[in-house]
C-alpha cells in the first residue's frame, strides 16, 4: 500500500471491516512510547493517507483508531502497529462506548444498568 521512512501500511490479514488496515513500524519496537516524535508523525502521516484511500475505496461512516500497547492490553504481536478500522452505520446495534468495550464491565457508562 504506503510507506514512508517510519513505516508502512498494510491491510489486516484478519480484518474487523472491510479495509481494516494497520500501519506498521518499519523500526522494531513493540510500544507507541519507544519511538521518536518524528516516527511518531510519520506513522500518524500515514494514518492520514490510509483513511483518504479507504474513504475513496469504502466510503466508511467513521473509525476506530487502536493500538494494543503490551500483554495486559491484548498485545499478542510484540512489534508496534497501529489499527485503522473503518466503521459503518449499522454494522453494530449499538457501537457506543467504542473502543471501551476492551473491558466490557466498563464500556457501559450512559445506562443504569448494574
Amino acid at each position: 500500500m504506503d510507506h514512508n521512512e517510519a513505516g508502512f501500511a498494510v491491510r489486516d490479514a484478519y480484518p474487523v471491516s472491510p479495509g481494516h488496515t494497520l500501519i506498521v513500524s518499519s523500526r522494531h519496537v513493540s510500544s507507541l512510547f519507544e519511538l521518536s516524535t518524528a516516527e511518531r508523525e510519520q506513522l500518524f502521516s500515514l494514518i492520514d493517507r490510509a483513511k483518504g484511500l479507504l474513504d475513496r475505496e469504502y466510503r466508511p461512516d467513521a473509525y476506530n483508531i487502536g493500538i494494543n500497547d503490551g500483554v495486559a492490553a491484548g498485545q499478542t504481536v510484540p512489534h508496534l502497529h497501529i489499527h485503522l478500522i473503518p466503521r459503518f452505520k449499522g454494522d453494530l446495534p449499538d457501537p457506543r462506548g467504542g473502543v471501551r468495550w476492551v473491558i466490557p464491565e466498563k464500556a457501559d457508562y450512559w445506562s443504569k444498568r448494574s
